[in-house]
């Protein structure tokens, strides 16, 4: 097995348990290792630190599987590891029947470059990482066993495989995909597409948010921006809202959001209007028109991938909240997100605050809002605190 020599000071994120190494932390590699190779980290002065998967493309250049330096990487560890992650969700009081849940969450289920979704018997699986990808059977044999599903379909088509010099590949990779897919979340029934659709098929982190807004909805007019397929619109529409107006620029996910409210006939579809239209441009029409709602959602696309993206990310998300603020009636509520990793949790909230100003409106924040349960924030890893949000009340 090769060995990973790090330069000296730089095994001081080891000791924080920081999974991942940097090219510039790594002084040589010893002996010969593919991508996604398992390799021995050690520091420079010959302590072994635990084992690596191996990426000379990436400029993370290897991501622990593991602290210990006896652990033996090979298909019982990840037998054990992917077990061990399905257990935790299964023990939360918070998931219990919900069909759609996310099983691993990379590297805080200690599985870097590893997400995996559940959907009813359908498991998505996304692997992102080199080494990942080197043990593709070997996780799939153990989600298999760990969740006894009737098919694995594989989403590994995400951009950040090019930065480990991996091509997308997607494709059933155990079983067979039914002919349709549906879930139910929180009462509300739901299609996934797991082939096309965004992510893995379904955006589960926001499955609790969702159903905060259905416990404010009523009564309220709603308007909910970038709404995909319609999760937070049915949550409001579910909650008592008073009406729902739902804008999104693509049309196939208006679409699928109109066969969503079909599949729950409890809901009132007369309450309900979608709206194919760039948000920011819409935002405008409705300010310009004079029209006013008490609660608006935020939910836009991904501004900022990385820190170097900020400042244009930075502009984007304040005009929208900007226009969200103008648009709501006193008493109002805006809850607004950021799924940008380039965007912290500090910097996010000085933006809403700067929006909420040049609105002039004064406004609070009566909940802070994060991904669901099912998708944790290692402690040594606060980069994978990447969704963020707050709902705020308007005077």
């Amino acid at each position: 097995m090769a060995q990973l020599i790090l330069k000296p000071g730089k095994d001081r994120a080891m000791a924080r348990r920081h999974p991942w190494i940097y090219d510039s932390a790594v002084a040589r590699l010893e002996g010969r290792a593919r991508p996604g190779d398992t390799v021995t980290v050690l520091s420079d002065s010959g302590k072994v630190l635990g084992k690596a998967a191996w990426s000379p493309e990436s400029k993370i250049r290897a991501r622990m599987w593991s602290f210990d330096p006896e652990a033996v990487i090979d298909h019982a560890f990840f037998k054990r590891a992917v077990a061990a992650s399905v257990a935790r969700r299964q023990r939360h009081p918070g998931l219990a029947g919900q069909d759609g849940v996310r099983l691993i969450h990379g590297e805080s289920d200690g599985l870097p470059g590893v997400v995996v979704d559940r959907f009813g018997a359908v498991v998505v699986m996304q692997l992102t990482s080199a080494g990942a990808d080197k043990w593709r059977d070997a996780i799939v044999n153990a989600l298999v066993q760990a969740t006894g599903c009737e098919a694995v379909y594989e989403r590994s088509d995400s951009d950040v495989r090019g930065r480990e010099g991996l091509e997308p590949v997607t494709g059933c990779v155990h079983g067979a995909l039914p002919d349709a897919l549906t879930i139910v979340e929180n009462g509300i029934r739901m299609e996934v597409d797991v082939v096309g659709g965004h992510k893995t098929g379904f955006y589960l982190d926001q499955r609790d948010n969702r159903l905060m807004t259905r416990e404010l909805a009523s009564g309220r007019k709603v308007l909910n921006c970038f709404c995909y397929t319609g999760g937070f619109s049915l949550q409001a529409l579910a909650g008592g809202a008073a009406s729902v107006l739902s804008i999104d620029s693509s049309g196939p996910a208006l679409s699928t959001a109109e066969r969503n409210l079909a599949l729950n006939p409890s809901l009132d579809a007369g309450r309900a209007a979608w709206q194919e239209a760039d948000v920011f441009s819409a935002l405008r029409e409705l300010r310009d028109a004079g029209e006013r709602f008490d609660m608006i959602i935020l939910d836009p696309p991904k501004f900022a991938p990385s820190a170097a993206h900020a400042e244009r990310a930075a502009r984007a998300y304040k005009d929208i909240n900007l226009l969200g603020f103008r648009l709501l009636n006193p008493g109002g509520l805006l809850m607004t997100y950021s799924c940008s990793g380039g965007i912290g949790v500090e910097l996010f909230q000085k933006i809403i605050a700067g929006a909420a100003a040049d609105a002039g409106v004064d406004g609070r924040i009566v909940h802070r809002l994060s991904a669901a349960v099912d998708h944790p924030v290692g402690l040594s890893v606060p980069e994978g605190e990447y969704l963020k949000g707050l709902c705020c009340e308007v005077a």
